[in-house]
C-alpha cells in the first residue's frame, strides 16, 4: 500500500496517512494501526466499495482465513467505536453482505504538502485561517533548506507533488459518485443575538433560535437536517470560526441573526451562510409589528426553504409546522411560552418549576395553545425525578396536560413526546409510549428530544441495540448535548457494559466537569469493583449537590457495596433525616436498603414505590442496581405488576 502525502476529511474528522493519526475537531483519537489502516483504504476508495478479498491481500496476505476474519471484524468494530458510528444506522462505514464495506461519507481531499507551505505564509487575520495539527506537524519536522540550487530543487519538487496530487484530487471526484443525492444537508441556527442591551431580554432571543430550528426542521426532514438548540446554545457566547462550527457540528449552512424589540415593536436581521466558501446566499432585514412575530418566523423559514430547495436541486417542501392563529392575546402567550421553554431548557428541579408558573399562565390567556400544554405536561413529567421526591398530584396534572394537547393538535410532535412520557413514566403502559414515541419521530423526524427519549424508553426494555441505533441519531441532531451523550452512557450502563459507560461519562466531564448527571459515573465504578474511584467522584461534588437526597442514598449505596457499613449507617441517618423533612421517593430509600444489605427492608420499600406510582421504578427492569435481588420471588411478582414479563 502506497504513503499518500494527502489528508483525508470527512465529518468532524481527519485521516493522517503520512503519520498515522486520525483527528476529530482538532484532537487526536486512539487507533491501533490494523484499524487504520482499514479506514485509509476506505477513504482513498471512498464511495466505492472495497471488498474482503481486497482488504485480505493488502492488509492480511499472511494470516490464515480464521484470523482474517477475526482481524477484519474486529478492525471494523474498533473504527465504528472510535467514529461513534452505527452498523444498522451507518453515518460513515457501511456494510455490504458477504462483498465488503464502504466510506459513505463524502471526502475532501487536502493536499498536506502543500497546506503546509501555504502555512508558511502570512496570513491576514481577517481571513481566519485555522491550521490543523497535521500542518504544524510538518513544519515543525521540516529541516532547514541551505543554498539557492538546494531550494529551487525542493521548490521544484514540492511544485510538482502538489499538481500531481491536484491532478488525483480531481480524478477521484470524478471517480467517487456525488454523496449529496443518498445524504442530506445538515443546517445549524445559531443563537440569534440579542441587540437589546437588556440580558433579562435573552429568553426572547433564545425562543426565538428554537422556534426557527422547529420550523427549518419540518421544510424538508428527508434532505435537510437542523441541528438541536442545545448544541447550537454553546456558540452563543463565544464564536468559534464558521469552518470549526462546521466540523464540529457537521453541518454545510448556517443561519445567524439578531434580535432587537421595543415599543411593540421587532427588528430581526438573519442570513444564511454556506460554509465551504463562506457565501451569503440570501440575508435579510425586517421590521414588525411584535404580534405579527409568529408569522414573520414562518415568513423566515419559508424564504430559506426555498434557498435550501434550489441547493437541493429542485426537492419538494416537507409540511410546514401548523401556523399559530395570530392575535394580539396570542402573542402575550407565546411569549410566555418562550420564558417557559428558557427555563425548562436550564434542566433543574428548579427550572422545571418557573417553567410549569409561565406555560400556566400561557394557557391560562390562551388555553388553546397545544405547545404550552406540551411543555406542561414534559414539566410536570421531569420535576419528580430531578427533585428526588414525587409530589402525589404531577401524575394526572401531566397526564391531563399531554391529553389536551394531542386534542388541540394531533400533528404536533411535542404533543406526542408528552403523551409518550405519560404513559411511559405514570401508566407503564409500555405500548403506547412506544407508539406514540414513533408517531412523534414520524411527524418531525429532526425532532432531537423524539429520538433521545424514544433511546431511552427502548434501554428501559431490554432493546440496547435498537436504543443505541436511535441516541446516535439524537446525537447527530444534537451533538453537543451533554443530555443526550450522558443518557447514552446510561444506556451503556444498563447493558452492562461498563467499561464503554465510564468511557462516556468521562467524555462528558471532560467538556463540563460540573455536569451533576454525568455523576451517575461512580454507579458504573460500583459495578466495576471500583469504590474509592466511585466515593472520590461522589465526594467532588461538594455543599450544593449535599442538599439533594440523591447524594447521600448514592453515598450510602456505594459506602455499602464497598464493606464499608458504618460510613453507610452514617449517610443512611442522614438521609432519613431528608424524607422526615420532605418525603422522598420511595425508590431513593429502597436503593439504600440495598446497599445496606437489607433485602426484604428494599422490598418492601419498592411495594411502597409501586402504591404510590413512583416513576422511578421505570427502570427496575434493566438497572444493575437490582440485580441482587432478581431471584427474589417478591422482586419478580413486582416486575409482572409494572408491566415487564421475567
Amino acid at each position: 500500500m502506497s504513503s499518500s502525502p494527502s489528508i483525508y476529511r470527512f465529518g468532524p474528522y481527519e485521516v493522517h496517512p503520512r503519520t498515522r493519526e486520525i483527528y476529530k475537531s482538532g484532537t487526536r483519537l486512539k487507533l491501533r494501526p490494523q484499524p487504520f489502516h482499514v479506514l485509509q483504504l476506505l477513504a482513498e476508495n471512498a464511495g466505492q466499495v472495497v471488498s474482503r478479498e481486497e482488504l485480505r491481500d493488502l492488509l492480511w496476505s499472511h494470516e490464515t482465513f480464521v484470523d482474517f476474519e477475526q482481524g477484519l471484524n474486529s478492525a471494523i468494530k474498533e473504527l465504528r467505536s472510535v467514529l461513534n458510528d452505527s452498523a444498522t444506522n451507518p453515518r460513515y462505514i457501511e456494510t455490504l453482505p458477504k462483498l465488503g464495506y464502504r466510506l459513505v461519507a463524502p471526502v475532501e481531499i487536502v493536499n498536506e504538502l502543500a497546506a503546509a507551505i501555504d502555512v508558511e505564509k502570512p496570513t491576514p487575520p481577517s481571513l481566519g485561517h485555522d491550521v490543523g495539527p497535521g500542518h504544524t506537524a510538518f513544519i515543525e519536522r521540516r529541516k532547514p533548506v541551505r543554498g539557492n540550487w538546494t531550494w529551487l530543487y525542493v521548490s521544484t519538487v514540492l511544485v510538482v507533488l502538489a499538481l500531481a496530487l491536484v491532478g488525483y484530487q480531481q480524478w477521484k471526484r470524478l471517480r467517487v459518485p456525488a454523496q449529496l443525492s443518498v445524504g442530506r444537508l445538515m443546517l445549524a441556527v445559531l443563537p440569534f443575538e440579542n441587540l437589546t442591551g437588556d440580558p433579562g431580554q435573552d429568553y426572547f432571543s433564545d425562543g426565538l433560535t428554537e422556534e426557527m430550528i422547529a420550523q427549518l426542521g419540518r421544510i424538508d426532514p428527508q434532505h435537510l437536517g437542523v441541528i438541536a438548540r442545545t448544541s447550537v446554545m454553546r456558540y452563543k457566547q463565544n464564536r468559534e470560526q464558521m469552518e470549526r462550527i462546521g466540523s464540529e457540528l457537521g453541518v454545510q449552512y448556517l443561519l445567524e441573526g439578531s434580535v432587537r424589540r421595543d415599543a411593540g415593536k421587532v427588528r430581526v436581521s438573519a442570513q444564511l451562510i454556506r460554509i465551504k466558501d463562506q457565501t451569503h446566499i440570501w440575508s435579510r432585514e425586517y421590521d414588525r409589528e411584535l404580534s405579527n412575530l409568529l408569522a414573520l418566523q414562518s415568513e423566515i423559514s419559508r424564504e430559506i426553504a426555498g434557498e435550501i430547495r434550489n441547493t437541493l436541486g429542485g426537492t419538494k417542501h416537507g409540511e410546514f409546522a401548523r401556523e399559530y392563529a395570530l392575535s394580539p392575546k396570542s402573542y402575550e402567550a407565546y411569549d410566555l411560552y418562550l420564558k417557559g421553554l428558557f427555563f425548562w431548557n436550564k434542566r433543574t428541579s428548579e427550572g422545571f418549576e418557573r417553567a410549569v408558573d409561565y406555560y400556566q399562565q400561557a394557557v391560562k390567556i390562551d388555553p388553546g395553545y397545544a405547545r404550552a400544554h406540551a411543555g406542561l405536561a414534559n414539566s410536570y413529567a421531569l420535576i419528580g425525578g430531578y427533585a428526588g421526591f414525587q409530589p402525589k398530584d404531577l401524575m394526572q396534572k401531566a397526564r391531563l396536560a399531554a391529553q389536551k394537547a394531542v386534542e388541540l393538535d394531533d400533528t404536533l410532535a411535542e404533543a406526542r413526546v408528552a403523551r409518550a412520557v405519560v404513559a411511559q413514566n405514570f401508566d407503564w403502559d409500555w405500548k403506547t409510549a412506544e407508539s406514540e414515541y414513533r408517531r412523534a419521530i414520524e411527524l418531525d423526524s429532526n425532532y432531537a428530544t423524539a429520538h433521545h427519549w424514544y433511546a431511552e424508553y427502548l434501554a428501559l426494555m431490554g432493546r440496547f441495540d435498537e436504543a443505541s441505533t436511535e441516541i446516535e441519531k439524537a446525537r447527530q441532531l444534537d451533538p453537543l448535548s451533554l443530555i443526550i451523550a450522558t443518557d447514552h452512557g446510561i444506556i451503556l450502563y444498563y447493558a452492562r457494559q461498563y467499561d464503554r459507560a465510564i468511557e462516556q461519562f468521562r467524555a462528558v466531564l471532560e467538556m463540563d466537569p460540573h455536569y451533576p448527571h454525568a455523576g451517575r459515573i461512580g454507579e458504573a465504578y460500583v459495578e466495576k469493583g471500583m469504590y474509592a474511584e466511585a466515593i472520590a467522584e461522589l465526594e467532588k461534588w461538594g455543599t450544593v449537590e449535599k442538599q439533594s437526597p440523591w447524594y447521600w442514598v448514592e453515598m450510602t449505596y456505594y459506602n455499602g457495596r464497598a464493606g464499608r457499613m458504618e460510613e453507610a449507617r452514617r449517610s443512611f441517618e442522614r438521609l432519613e433525616k431528608l424524607n422526615q423533612a420532605k418525603q422522598l421517593d420511595p425508590v431513593v430509600i429502597a436503593i439504600a436498603h440495598i446497599g445496606l444489605k437489607e433485602d426484604e427492608r428494599a422490598l418492601d420499600w419498592l411495594e411502597k414505590a409501586f402504591a404510590e406510582h413512583s416513576d422511578s421504578l421505570i427502570s427496575i427492569k434493566v438497572d444493575p442496581i437490582y440485580d441482587h435481588l432478581r431471584e427474589n420471588p417478591r422482586f419478580q411478582e413486582l416486575l409482572v405488576r409494572i408491566g415487564f414479563a421475567r
